[in-house]
């Protein structure tokens, strides 16, 4: 009886292992990655950029690099694309790798994220 119980047990566990992991590759390979240029310069930029596009559909993560001045990003596969995550990050003021920032947003921009003043 005792043998038969850890056989099940071990069937069982060597079940959760195969089958678990197969779930969390399947999950992993639904996420996207892209990074793109910014024209962000400060911390400010740092924080606009890294609060509001996690409220972009999809997106799971946000991360600006200030010296390199790359964002990247990760969204669910199917629920965003990095054309749309661009024109998101134009809508906030700033340049996507070749789509220039909104204007309108830019001019509200402070002083310190304007692309032509030195950060500080």
């Amino acid at each position: 009886m005792k043998t038969k119980s850890l056989s099940i047990i071990s069937m069982l566990v060597l079940y959760i292992f195969v089958f678990g992991n197969v779930g969390i590759a399947q999950n992993e390979s639904k996420i996207e990655k892209v990074s793109i240029k910014t024209s962000a310069v400060c911390k400010q930029c740092k924080a606009r950029l890294e609060e509001n596009l996690p409220f972009e559909k999809g997106v799971t993560a946000v991360s600006l690099d200030l010296e390199t001045k790359i964002v990247s990003i990760e969204f669910k596969k199917g629920k965003n694309s990095k054309e749309k995550l661009k024109k998101a990050i134009s809508d906030l003021g700033y340049d996507a790798d070749d789509l220039p920032a909104n204007q309108k947003a830019y001019d509200r921009l402070p002083s310190c994220c304007k692309k032509d003043v030195a950060p500080h």
